[in-house]
């Protein structure tokens, strides 16, 4: 079902079931409010008749008249008060029914009540209302006094107004549906525009655009689906460029490869067919081994560069921080000891979630690059904190116009020296995919001559 139909049956339903429910709710107020209206009519009615009575009965107790006369006086006493609405009781018996029904118990103490009680029944096709109190009178005698009134044209008329409701809510329902369909349909035609604009953008017309005027929250969407559509051109124009950019690494790191391998080749041919004394033996030995392990690092780094793309192995656990410090700490024992440099930790106890081979690859990655920067007699502090982990060195600082491009692949911010000390490069922007992989991203602050605090902070 399209969209528009679905809205336009939903607000219908909808329309329908406010009004139905709202008309409802007003007929059977109005019904209450006019049966409470003429039920409290008829009970100041009947107050009034019943004090009436209360006075001219006493009269006739004092008077003392016969059985027969009282009786004759009691039936004159209702008619001229109640016409045919009224019963008159007298110690659990009727005195005087001028109603047609024979509804009333006259034992029934609900009409012993000085206020008068109210029921209503269903009779014969009407609906009565009988109200009762106790006649208020000087005398010991027990009179009562019952009223019954026929209330069925107030249940008539309001049977009146709910058959005229459903005439105007059924006319007015058609017209809605049709009003609704159409301005619904209308509404949403921009809709359509955007469909057929993303249509065409999935088949590679990334230039296509929606052309929606209007300016409610459909028109800001298509303005957002324009910029969307916009940003999508843009980034797979910069996906070509760094498509071409990867081929461009690779030649790179081929020609990183060329000098060691050429080294290697040259000492080992030299080695094989050249006869030479055993310092001489010994230094191209430690040469070539040098050589294989910076190959060993390139290649290590950039595997661990492509494979963090494939998140499968990756396994969060929560790490003591202390602990993880210490294996570092362990692992870095060595470098720090032939530099003359020491290492401070400072943890406090702290623990999070980590897969701990990667984040102590990242520490390790950050603490060699201080240790390249440092010298003799530095230290370097691995501090945690309530935000993330730093590492601090003061060695030679980094440019500022540089610090941008540091967590760039292969980037290097002195060649030279960073060959001679073994980099190739990937070090920063293998920890800055670490640090993004623990929702995390690397901060660096740096200063020429005074040292560099790298800190990954968690988000």
């Amino acid at each position: 079902m399209k969209l528009w139909k679905k809205l336009s049956l939903v607000t219908t339903v909808t329309l329908f079931l406010a009004t139905g429910v709202s008309g409802a709710a007003v007929i059977g107020q109005t019904l209450r409010y006019n049966v409470e209206k003429t039920t409290e009519s008829y009970r100041q009615q009947l107050q009034a008749t019943a004090y009436a009575l209360g006075r001219d009965i006493g009269e006739s107790e004092l008077l003392g008249y016969s059985e027969a006369t009282r009786s004759s006086f009691f039936n004159f006493l209702m008619k001229k008060y109640g016409a045919s609405r009224y019963i008159l009781t007298k110690e659990g018996e009727v005195l005087c029914n001028l109603t047609d029904f024979e509804l009333v118990n006259p034992q029934d103490e609900r009409w012993a009540q000085t206020e008068p009680a109210v029921d209503t029944r269903e009779v014969e096709g009407k609906r009565l209302l009988i109200m009762g109190k106790k006649i208020p009178m000087d005398s010991p005698a027990d009179y009562r006094l019952v009223l019954v009134a026929d209330i069925s044209q107030v249940y008539r008329d309001m049977e009146k107004q709910v058959m005229l409701f459903l005439e105007f809510y059924l006319a007015a329902a058609v017209i809605s549906v049709l009003f609704i369909f159409l301005l619904t349909r209308r509404m949403l035609s921009p809709l359509r525009e955007l469909q057929k604009a993303a249509s065409d953008i999935s088949e590679g017309v990334l230039n296509r655009r929606a052309r929606v005027k209007s300016h409610d929250e459909i028109g800001e969407m298509a303005g957002s689906f324009n910029r969307m559509a916009d940003r999508i051109e843009e980034q797979v124009t910069q996906l070509e460029q760094v498509s071409r950019q990867q081929k461009q690494l690779l030649g790179s790191l081929t020609h990183e490869m060329k000098t060691p391998m050429t080294s290697i080749i040259g000492y080992s041919d030299t080695l094989l067919h050249v006869k030479v004394d055993e310092e001489r033996q010994n230094k191209a030995l430690l040469h070539i081994h040098e050589e294989c392990r910076r190959l060993e690092r390139l290649s290590g780094k950039l595997m661990s560069l492509i494979g963090l793309y494939d998140n499968d192995s990756i396994r969060m656990e929560e790490v003591d921080i202390e602990e993880l410090f210490a294996g570092v700490a362990q692992l870095e024992k060595y470098q720090l000891e032939e530099k003359g440099m020491r290492l401070e930790t400072r943890a406090a106890g702290q623990k999070r979630m980590l897969d701990r081979d990667l984040f102590e690859s990242l520490l390790i990655n950050l603490i060699d690059n201080a240790v390249k920067a440092g010298k003799e007699g530095d230290s370097i502090l691995l501090e945690a904190t309530e935000g993330g982990i730093s590492v601090t060195d003061h060695g030679k600082g980094i440019p500022e116009e540089e610090i941008s491009r540091v967590t760039e692949a292969f980037y290097m911010v002195d060649k030279s020296r960073s060959k001679k000390a073994g980099g190739i490069g990937l070090g920063l922007a293998l920890c800055s995919q670490i640090a993004a992989l623990h929702h995390g991203r690397l901060h660096i602050e740096s200063k020429v001559g005074q040292g560099t605090r790298v800190s990954i902070l968690f988000e």
